[in-house]
């Protein structure tokens, strides 16, 4: 009971040492002029560099609290990277240690991350395989399957507590539309569309949420039918979109799926990079199609509002893959149209 309750308080005391993510308006005049506001939620400034903080820390609470680690667990996730490099944060900072198993294909970048943080990368050939391979380490080394897939919607206090979409709101309290018409997120695990789905009917909002969801993944599919055995080739772009229906996304939630190609989440991962000065991850990519598409919509329509999505990482962990045009070439295809039409639809606003 000593070593759980200083493993809660290390894990709260560091969660005092960090400030809030910041809220970015995004510079589009030609929507602005038309009465929509578009945000993103910075989430790469956290201590480890994406949305998956907030993920890990509930986990790790949760798993903690449900007497599932101990003093010298080995703790096991299966994971696209991002989840596992903020896990492994936490796992060194209550001494424990760490083994991620991860697609062959995650970025060289996150694998250096994790290993900085003392933790072990176990590679497989497939996405699909991550999670018997994850489960079987954990009964091997007697340690616990964190299983975010599963978990992640239940971990997090979706009342409040200072949860993402609490934060988006407060952000949001003083802006021109403080309460959003939309708000855009991937799915990886389908927690954050949960714990934002949940929180705005619990404040009574009219926010409607969207999933933006990369082709390649079941999720649009499974929105769509109900169909829980759906399975497909799984998503190309890092840390969002499954091959499978995951425990965690709950269909029921999320009130629009928009299905984007992955030509347009990498052309708009390369726009958005060009238009904040900085670059960001392929995922936020994906949010940033579809913005733009209910943007588009919106003043089609003439309708007023805001948009708010997420930064989910910086793009500097996809320097290697996603910002490599021999990569993107091979692995994703010519982006170059995709690119000029998603510019043409900004500046034609201007």
């Amino acid at each position: 009971m000593n070593w759980l309750h200083s493993a809660i308080s290390r894990i709260e005391a560091d969660y005092q040492r960090s400030a809030d993510t910041h809220l970015i308006p995004l510079p589009l005049p030609g929507f602005a002029s038309a009465g929509i506001d578009l945000y993103l939620k910075d989430e790469s400034t956290h201590p480890t560099g994406s949305l998956k903080h907030r993920l890990a820390r509930s986990l790790f609470l949760y798993s903690l609290c449900n007497g599932w680690i101990h003093e010298g667990s080995t703790v096991v996730e299966s994971s696209s990277g991002s989840t596992a490099v903020s896990e492994a944060y936490f796992a060194r900072l209550l001494g424990l240690p760490f083994i991620a198993v991860m697609p062959r294909s995650t970025s060289h970048e996150k694998i250096a991350q994790i290993a900085f943080y003392g933790g072990q990368c176990h590679l497989v050939d497939s996405a699909s395989a991550v999670y018997d391979e994850a489960r079987t380490l954990a009964q091997q080394t007697g340690g616990h399957y964190m299983d975010q897939f599963t978990y992640a919607e239940r971990a997090t206090d979706w009342r409040g507590n200072n949860n993402i979409a609490q934060s988006m709101f407060s952000q949001m309290a003083r802006e021109r539309f403080p309460v959003p018409r939309w708000v855009v997120v991937g799915a990886g695990t389908g927690g954050t569309s949960a714990t934002i789905g949940r929180f705005v009917r619990y404040q009574r909002h009219t926010t409607q949420v969207c999933v933006a969801d990369p082709e390649g993944s079941v999720f649009g599919d499974y929105h769509r039918t109900g169909d829980a055995t759906l399975t497909g080739p799984g998503s190309r772009i890092e840390g969002i979109g499954r091959p499978r229906v995951e425990a965690s996304f709950i269909r029921t939630l999320v009130d629009r799926m928009m299905t984007v190609s992955n030509t347009d989440s990498v052309a708009a991962m390369q726009l958005l990079s060009s238009l904040l000065g900085r670059k960001v991850g392929p995922s936020t990519g994906t949010n940033f199609v579809s913005m733009l598409n209910l943007a588009c919509e919106m003043r089609q329509r003439g309708e007023q509002g805001s948009i708010l999505s997420l930064l989910c990482d910086a793009g500097e962990r996809y320097l290697g893959s996603y910002f490599d045009a021999a990569w993107v070439a091979q692995h994703i295809g010519d982006c170059a149209p995709a690119y000029a039409r998603l510019q043409g639809q900004i500046q034609a606003l201007d």
